[in-house]
């Protein structure tokens, strides 16, 4: 049986104890990053992640291990490109990757380098005096010509495209024009959390588009609610207010007098009695505007009078009746 040597059980003993303690354990790739910036990412993380670097091997047996309570977790085996590292936190998957992009860097390009993207020779005044290093951007197709005694990009030049090796010398070249097109920082690969792994393609979200779609799925969840009387918290006074106007709407059409629909009535009455005199007005020329207010009134206030002028003559004709009948007692 193989020795296994001390120091490396004690580092998968450490990595464990990382995993198990906390929620979200990702992987990332600390690849072409300087010592002096990657102690500064440490820094600022230092009150919200742990960052342990080890040799891939240890990773793996540390994620075997913790496997058994984390279901899943050593499915993060299978992104561990580059120099990798254990990034152990409680944030939230989402906002750790946008930490991690938010705290990149521009740098040269390394010979030997892939492009993330084309990398491009803006047009315009290099700044640069020496005219004989025109000859070098000559030899990398970069076209340039003297002006003011100073070195000019007649165009802009794409010098690498994205997914190539950036040659020696066009490194070199990119330097002395202080063109930084390389990106360097914590790379995150993918993270675990409660039993799935979120790799960065799903990490990296449009937020304003993400916010949009969440709000326009609301906005229909919502129509859909009230449409079909589905009662939430959201959604119940708005589909209480709507069967009330609703309802009132169908008591008014009807006629149907109520206190919610007595004054909508009496006004849509004064309104047909208007639009029917302003009619006539029209045809005949005989009504005037005096008389067409009094017609439209009178829509509303004819059945109130007529039952006061009845009660008042039924009183008046007992009252004559009384003295008749008593002077017919003496004869």
């Amino acid at each position: 049986m193989a020795h296994v040597a001390e120091w490396k059980k004690e580092e998968v003993k450490e990595l464990i104890e990382i995993i198990n303690k906390y929620d979200v354990v990702g992987i990332v790739d600390l690849m072409n990053i300087p010592a002096k910036q990657l102690q500064e990412m440490r820094k600022n993380l230092k009150n919200d992640a742990v960052i342990r670097m080890a040799k891939k091997n240890l990773i793996d047996l540390a994620l075997e291990d913790c496997n058994a309570d984390k279901t899943n977790v050593v499915d993060l085996s299978e992104h561990m490109d580059g120099q990798v590292a254990i990034i152990a936190t409680e944030m939230n998957p989402f906002k750790l990757y946008k930490i991690l992009e938010k705290s990149k860097t521009s740098a040269p390009a390394k010979a030997g380098a892939i492009a993330p993207d084309d990398i491009v020779v803006p047009e315009g005044d290099t700044g640069l005096t020496n005219l004989a290093f025109m000859g070098e951007l000559g030899q990398v197709g970069i076209p340039a010509r003297p002006q003011d005694g100073k070195i000019f990009i007649q165009k802009e030049t794409v010098v690498v495209n994205a997914g190539e090796e950036v040659s020696k010398q066009m490194a070199a070249t990119l330097a002395r024009l202080d063109i930084n097109p390389m990106e360097v920082g914590m790379d995150l690969k993918a993270v675990y959390e409660e039993g799935s792994i979120y790799t960065s393609d799903v990490l990296a979200i449009d937020e304003e588009q993400t916010l949009a779609d969440v709000q326009n799925a609301f906005k229909n969840a919502f129509n859909l609610s009230v449409n079909a009387a589905i009662p939430t918290s959201e959604t119940t006074s708005t589909i209480i207010t709507l069967a009330y106007t609703r309802a009132v709407n169908v008591g008014v059409e009807a006629a149907i007098m109520t206190s919610e629909t007595s004054e909508p009535i009496i006004g849509l009455a004064q309104a047909k009695m208007l639009a029917l005199a302003s009619e006539v007005s029209g045809v005949e020329g005989a009504l005037s505007s005096d008389l067409i207010e009094k017609l439209s009134s009178a829509a509303v206030a004819a059945p109130e009078e007529e039952v006061v002028e009845e009660e008042v003559v039924e009183e008046e004709e007992e009252e004559e009746n009384e003295p008749a009948a008593g002077l017919g007692l003496l004869f």
